[in-house]
């Protein structure tokens, strides 16, 4: 114990030396903290080009963080402005309230004047928000009004063509008739042996409306194909089948019909028949007769 006690009791002079040895050492300590050089570090101009090159592209990238932490504001259309939205935008409750009771009285705002003169914003906050005012195509580029002739526009019957004596490049030389319509047209007339009315031609499935009426612009029955008219009293199931729009199931129906009744007295009388349109009926009348 007298050993080991000895190791921490000292007498005078150790103790001073100890003190004097801890003051030097915060003396040094303090000298290397607060003391600076007096000279600086020397770099070469290429040196001083590259850090500021780099210190360049660091401010650029705190820009575009800076810039990607903004509330990013998409393009809108201002009538359908809702109460945060608003708020979002930097507009009063007043402002908005006056927005929406113009929309519920059912009126639409075309543009940033109008917006203005509704909402009765600051121009200044008008400057920053109608850029991103987004209207509708039809407000923003409005079609130009047709100028409708009241000239008509659709050929005499003198100017026009017999349809029944069409061919195919007859019927390509029509604006809008392509080789597929022009094929198909000449097929269905082909097949019903000849136009007895224009409007058969709307029977030609595959053809537009549209193609259809080009069609009938330029052409019109003049000569009307001989037909040989099918007795309806008389003819089987068979033979009535072969008529334009009537199938076999139809024209066991009319059959049937006829058997019933004793005799068909007028072709109105099909009008009755299920899968009868008044269509079909004004098309079948024309290759029908009772007698």
């Amino acid at each position: 114990m007298k050993n080991l006690k000895s190791h921490f009791f000292y007498d005078r002079q150790k103790r001073s030396g100890i003190l004097v040895f801890i003051g030097l050492i915060i003396f040094l300590i303090s000298i290397s903290v607060w003391y600076e050089p007096p000279y600086d570090v020397a770099i070469s101009k290429e040196e001083q080009h590259e850090v500021k090159m780099f210190q360049k592209q660091i401010d650029s990238l705190k820009r575009v963080a800076t810039e990607n932490r903004k509330p990013k504001r998409y393009p809108f259309n201002p009538n359908y402005i809702t109460d945060h939205k608003g708020y979002t935008l930097g507009m009063s409750v007043e402002e908005v309230d006056r927005l929406h009771r113009f929309r519920e009285s059912g009126q639409w705002i075309n543009s940033t004047s109008d917006f203005k003169k509704v909402t009765h914003v600051s121009d200044s906050l008008l400057a920053i928000i109608s850029p991103y005012f987004k209207f509708p195509d039809w407000v923003t580029n409005p079609k130009p009004k047709k100028k409708y002739s009241s000239k008509p526009t659709w050929k005499t019957y003198d100017q026009k063509r017999d349809l029944n004596k069409i061919t195919v490049n007859a019927l390509l030389a029509v604006e809008g008739i392509d080789e597929v319509a022009a094929d198909k047209i000449m097929r269905h007339l082909k097949k019903v042996g000849g136009y007895q009315v224009d409007n058969q031609l709307y029977d030609v499935y595959g053809v537009t409306t549209k193609q259809k009426r080009a069609v009938l612009n330029d052409y019109t029955v003049k000569e009307k194909p001989v037909i040989t008219f099918i007795n309806v009293n008389k003819a089987s199931a068979s033979d009535l089948s072969t008529i334009p729009l009537l199938n076999f199931d139809l024209a066991k129906e009319i059959v049937d019909y006829r058997i019933l009744h004793e005799g068909i007295q007028s072709l109105d009388e099909l009008s009755q028949l299920d899968g009868m349109t008044d269509y079909k009926l004004a098309r079948i009348k024309l290759y029908l007769s009772v007698d």
